[in-house]
């Protein structure tokens, strides 16, 4: 398999990973906890975060060379922009089409996770030699 799509694979395997712990911990916020959709996905992306910045740094992009910081400042503004689209995204999804905030958040998950938070990490956050 050719290593890119390999790398790929790898990246949305660790999306899912991530994914899954953002979207369970979005849905105890609002069905256990009651906060809005917006502060739920806000939280929750935060905690999938720290596990999708894990896993890729230590086995999707094996990037352990360049010092932590270097990407996690990176890391950073690109998960803020990631929070910024979903906690957004799925409220006026939800309120423009009138499907459950559970369905709308994985559409939306599905958009910015392959068209914003892949490209990025790829090519910015875990770029080797881009960050030495």
């Amino acid at each position: 398999m050719a290593q890119g799509v390999k790398q790929f694979l790898k990246a949305q395997l660790s999306a899912f990973v991530g994914g899954m712990v953002d979207y369970g911990v979005m849905i105890c916020g609002v069905e256990l906890f009651g906060l809005p959709v917006s502060t739920s996905i806000v939280i929750s992306g935060t905690i999938g975060a720290v596990v999708n910045f894990s896993i890729n740094r230590y086995w999707t992009f094996k990037d352990q060379d360049t010092a932590v910081g270097d990407q996690l400042w990176k890391f950073v503004i690109m998960v803020v922009g990631s929070i910024l689209l979903k906690s957004q995204g799925t409220p006026f999804l939800t309120d423009i089409t009138g499907i459950d905030y559970r369905i709308t958040r994985l559409m939306v998950e599905l958009v910015v996770s392959l068209g914003f938070n892949f490209t990025l990490q790829k090519y910015w956050v875990f770029r080797k030699g881009a960050n030495q």
